[in-house]
């Protein structure tokens, strides 16, 4: 197989480990990741390692760019140059883009370089652009979109981790998805957590919307977009936000892991959450699949995702706030 797979927070937990096994398995392949320091000086660890895997793999296409998902700006240049590239010839079609990358805020709101709640801008504003805008370079045949879920998504999910769980705004408040009033003293790890599953939420109904639109286009009909909830990735470095009780409790799971398997697959290593996103994203046996995954197990996504006007009013939304463009992607504003 030939193309291009385009992932996000290439330095993330999983990100590393898909990486590793795109190298080894699919050489033919063109990785584009993205980072956001990726010149940084002296390199983290994960930098260093996507450097270590470039020599352990020389005949793999690792390409490395660096990408502030908290900027709305710098993701239209990526993209534009992605495109760019695509057209000229110079990378071959995009037949996955992983959506990857995540950040979250447990101890109080973060706002992004646009001065918008940086979870939802990360977690789904630079998705939505960055996917709207490549789709035209993707690979008309076999394209394929893979938004990164959670089982925190589900409004009706109970977390033992957050009393909060997700919740949109109605259709005519959801600016305050971007600009949230400030949390209640004493609420602000249980909002973190709110923040996070609202843009999981948002990926998931992202991954409906784009799949409707995608269908009604004879063009396009043949790309497709799964939602997959990796699980609870016990090694995660996102762990390191988490209370320290949690952070205890993962590490042990992280122990504890071969035998936690036994019984669930709630809890999962970084490398087989990997394997389960290439799936969707390459293997054949997933082709021409749309919905919601757990795993590579189907699973029914929220019943609050099934809400046509809130999945519309959510995509006019996002297309206001990257103030994307008519001419900058092939997929509609308006769902008809």
């Amino acid at each position: 197989m030939t193309g291009t797979v385009v992932i996000t927070g290439a330095t993330g937990s999983l990100a590393i480990e898909a990486i590793q096994q795109l190298l080894s398995s699919h050489s033919s392949l063109t990785i584009v990741g993205t980072v956001r320091h990726a010149t940084k000086s002296p390199k983290s660890p994960y930098l260093l390692r996507l450097d270590e895997l470039r020599s352990q793999f020389p005949n793999g296409k690792l390409l490395i760019n660096t990408v502030d998902l908290s900027s709305i700006s710098e993701v239209r240049e990526f993209a534009d140059k992605i495109a760019g590239l695509v057209e000229s010839k110079e990378l071959p079609p995009i037949v996955a883009i992983i959506c990857n990358a995540f950040t979250w805020s447990l101890n109080g709101q973060k706002f992004s370089n646009d001065r918008l709640e940086s979870t939802f801008q990360v977690n789904h504003l630079a998705h939505f652009l960055l996917v709207l805008t490549l789709v035209r370079s993707m690979d008309r045949e076999k394209g394929r979109i893979v938004m990164l879920s959670s089982e925190v998504h589900d409004p009706e999910h109970t977390n033992p981790l957050s009393k909060l769980g997700a919740k949109l705004p109605a259709n005519d408040e959801l600016d305050e998805l971007i600009k949230p009033g400030p949390d209640e003293t004493g609420t602000e790890h249980d909002m973190g957590w709110r923040r996070y599953a609202n843009s999981k939420l948002a990926n998931v109904m992202f991954m409906q919307s784009l799949n409707q639109r995608l269908q009604q286009n004879p063009q396009f009909n043949k790309i497709t977009v799964t939602a997959m909830d990796p699980g609870g990735l016990v090694a995660s470095r996102a762990h390191t936000a988490q209370r320290s009780i949690n952070r205890i409790l993962f590490g042990l799971f992280a122990i504890l892991l071969p035998i936690i398997k036994l019984f669930t697959h709630k809890l999962r290593s970084n490398a087989d959450s990997a394997r389960d996103v290439l799936a969707l994203a390459l293997d054949p046996e997933y082709n021409s699949t749309r919905g919601h995954f757990n795993g590579r197990k189907v699973q029914p996504p929220a019943r609050a995702s099934e809400d046509q006007a809130k999945r519309e009013a959510l995509w006019e939304a996002c297309w206001k706030w990257v103030e994307m463009k008519d001419e900058e992607t092939c997929m509609p504003a308006h769902c008809f």
